[in-house]
Order: C-alpha cells, then structure tokens, then sequence
C-alpha cells in the first residue's frame, strides 16, 4: 500500500516531482562543480604564480650574512655555492613539488668601448639527468615567461649549434650599443676575452635589460668560476602558511615539539620546502620570497573562499525552491491528507510518506546533478586553467550529504503546514 501511493503520487504529481529533481539537480550541479573545483585549485592557481616567476632563493650561508650586516651581494665576495649539488634540490621529501629552479652566477666584463657590463650566466632549457633517475629541463626560459622577445629568440641549450657562443641582450643595452640579432659581442672578462654572437633582444622591465644573459659555463669561464653559483632560484608549489608555518619561520624549527615538527616537515609550506634545500645544498640559506608566498596564499584562499560562496547560495536557492515546490504540492493534496488523518494515519506516517516522495525525487535530481557539476567543473578547468579538474572521491559524500540536508530544509515548511491540517476543516473546504 505504502508503495502504491508512492508511485501514485509520483505519476499523478510528475511535473512538480520533476521541477523539484530539477531544482536540486542544478543546485547539487552547482556544488558539485565548485567542491571540484576548490579541492584542485590549488594546485592550478600555483601552476598560474609559477609563471610569473621564483617563490624560494638559495644563497650561500656567508653571503647571506654579509647581505644582512652591509648589503652585500653574495657574488661580489667571493662566497659561491656548488654547481654539482643542483640535482640534489630534486630528491628532497618534496621534489615533486619543485616546479623549475636555475642557477645564476653574475661576473663584470668590458665591452669594446670600455664600458662596464653585467653579465648573468643561468640555465635556459637545460637538461639534466637526476640522482633518482629520472631527467628535468629546467631554466629562466620557463621561469622568465613574461619577458617579452624584441628580436631573435631564447637561447637554446639542447639544440645543435654551439650556444655557449650564443647571448641575449636587454633592450636598454642594445639600444645603447646599437645591437642587433646576429650582431657579434666582444667581452673582456678578468679570466678570458670572448666573442659572442646576439641571439635574441628581451625587454624585462627592470634592470635586466642593462644586462647580458649567457649559458652559465659561459659567465663561468669570463672569471675563472668554473662549478661555482651565487644564487638558485626554485619555483615550488606551496601550502599556505597557517599558524604551525608562521611559529617554525618566527621562533625557528627548535620551539616545535616533535609532533608539530614532524607535520611541519611533510607539509609543503614555503619554510619546510626551503629547510629541506638547506639538507641538500651545502652552507646555503634558502629563503621564501614573501611577496611572492603572501600573495600566492592570499590570491589561494580568496579563490577557495569564492568558491565555498557560490555553493552555499546555489544550495540556500535550492532550498528555497524546494520548500515553494513541496508547499505547493501539499496544498494541492490537502484533502488527501485529510482524509488520510480522518480513517487514523498519524503524523509520522504521513511525513514519512512525503519525505519518502521528495527524497526519491531527490536521489534521481542529486545523481544527474552530480554527473552535470563535475562536466562544469571541466569546462571551467579547460577554459580558465588549461587543464581537466580532478575527480576527487570525496566530493561525492559531501555531494550526497549537502543534497540531504538542503532537501529536508527545504521540506521543513511544507512538513509543518500538514500538521496543522485539521481533518474536518479541509474535507469541508475550509
């Protein structure tokens, strides 16, 4: 009997049946999409920062003293980091999390009317095979992606050719010296006179483009530094610092306890990523660029925030369509439910009987809602991001739950309204 007026009332009643499995199909479309989407975009907004450049630097331990007493620069005193230890930055806890990284070493040279230059030895596209077996291409071609190309293009470290003759040229300097692509570049260095060919002409923005960026054995060889660095720059996917992050970076790792130590450790904080270079790299001090974390975190956290917005609104216009909905459907079976009363069903069954109802109708608009949200979350990972969003497993439970909780709110109303129904009065038509 309980199954027949089940079904009785889901064919007699389907339109409204199916406004409301469409009104929580959209409103569980809508949670589903961005639950996907918060949970991996993360991930996806730190790729985005990553391309505008470095969140770590390492400098040698000494120069990173002299920097702080007297402001000077690690290169200019003589203290040098290990070109043969830069594999090692990929075999800490958190290598996978090591987006791209270079080295720089920067030397003083002449150029043919005397006057002085910087030049900047790094990586471009250099390849290199790793301790663990695996291989990375790493260097400010990816790291500098926002620098503009005048003329010419990056120097390329794997193609045939001999790029170590090859430099590129700010666009203050070219214009100062009057070069162009293909132009021939004499530096006399302290150690070696070379002559260089123009590859390409950059515009940074900044006082790169007073400089000349060349392959790093190139820089190496102008001052007799071979295997010597003064600076790493790491690009990292990192957390958000919380209060565990801010205590280990103010008070340092020694006031953790072991517990907070070991969760700070295994968490990809900026601080626990530059600790674990430190481990690798020998006498250097790794160091978070803090613009660069602060805003990554804040720009995070303001995204995840949007995100939690929009689907508490989808779910509270869910809900609100759900409670005119089911209202409008008790009103209509009014008499029904009178009569129900007048031969002895109680208030219990009669709730159940409606919930039972609404909650088929939601099971059916919660399920095609689901499926509808991670396609939007699709959509927006390939049309912001570039990227599919991940189907996270745990989206379906906070889904399910979400879809049961918005559907009884919405039922509440309609619920309290028949048991104020008196069984004499609307078998009457009063």
């Amino acid at each position: 009997m309980f199954g027949r007026m089940i079904r009785g009332t889901l064919f007699r009643q389907w339109k409204k049946m199916l406004m409301i499995a469409f009104t929580i199909a959209l409103g569980a479309s809508l949670a589903s999409a961005m639950l996907s989407v918060m949970l991996d975009v993360g991930d996806k907004v730190n790729q985005e920062l990553k391309t505008y450049g470095a969140n770590i630097t390492v400098v040698p331990k000494d120069a990173s003293v002299l920097n702080d007493l007297y402001e000077v620069e690690g290169g200019s005193s003589g203290i040098y980091l290990r070109e043969d230890e830069l594999g090692k930055i990929k075999t800490i806890f958190w290598a996978f999390n090591i987006v791209d990284y270079a080295p720089f070493i920067n030397v003083d040279a002449q150029l043919d009317d005397g006057s002085d230059v910087t030049v900047v030895g790094s990586w471009f596209n250099h390849h290199m095979d790793l301790p663990t077996g695996e291989s990375l291409d790493a260097g400010v071609a990816s790291m500098r992606s926002w620098w503009e190309l005048e003329e010419g293009s990056w120097l390329d470290e794997q193609a045939s050719g001999d790029s170590a003759m090859e430099a590129m040229v700010g666009t203050a300097l070219a214009q100062k010296e009057g070069l162009k692509v293909g132009s021939t570049l004499n530096l006399k260095g302290s150690s070696a006179d070379l002559s260089l060919k123009v590859k390409g002409i950059y515009d940074a923005g900044g006082e790169e483009d007073s400089q000349i960026y060349v392959p790093l054995n190139t820089a190496q060889s102008l001052a007799d530094l071979d295997g010597k660095i003064d600076s790493i720059e790491v690009s990292a996917l990192t957390t958000p610092d919380n209060e565990l992050a801010r205590k280990a970076d103010k008070e340092g790792t020694s006031s953790l306890s072991v517990a907070q130590f070991e969760t700070w450790y295994c968490t990809a904080y900026a601080s626990s990523i530059c600790y674990q270079i430190q481990e690798v790299i020998t006498d250097s001090v790794a160091s978070p660029v803090r613009q660069v974390a602060n805003s990554e975190g804040e720009i995070l956290n303001k995204t995840q925030l949007l995100m939690i917005l929009i689907t508490i609104l989808s779910l509270i216009g869910a809900a609100l369509g759900i409670c005119n909905l089911v209202t409008a459907s008790v009103m209509e079976r009014s008499q029904e439910i009178g009569l129900m009363k007048a031969i002895g069903a109680n208030n219990s069954a009669i709730s159940l009987l409606v919930l039972t109802e609404i909650f088929i109708t939601a099971i059916i608009g919660g399920f095609a809602g689901f499926f509808a949200g991670f396609g939007f979350a699709q959509i927006i990972g390939r049309s912001v991001f570039g990227s599919a969003i991940t189907m996270r497993p745990m989206v379906i439970p906070i889904v399910a739950v979400l879809v049961v909780i918005v559907t009884l709110i919405g039922c509440i109303p309609a619920i309290r309204m028949m048991l104020r129904l008196r069984p004499t009065e609307v078998l009457h038509g009063k």
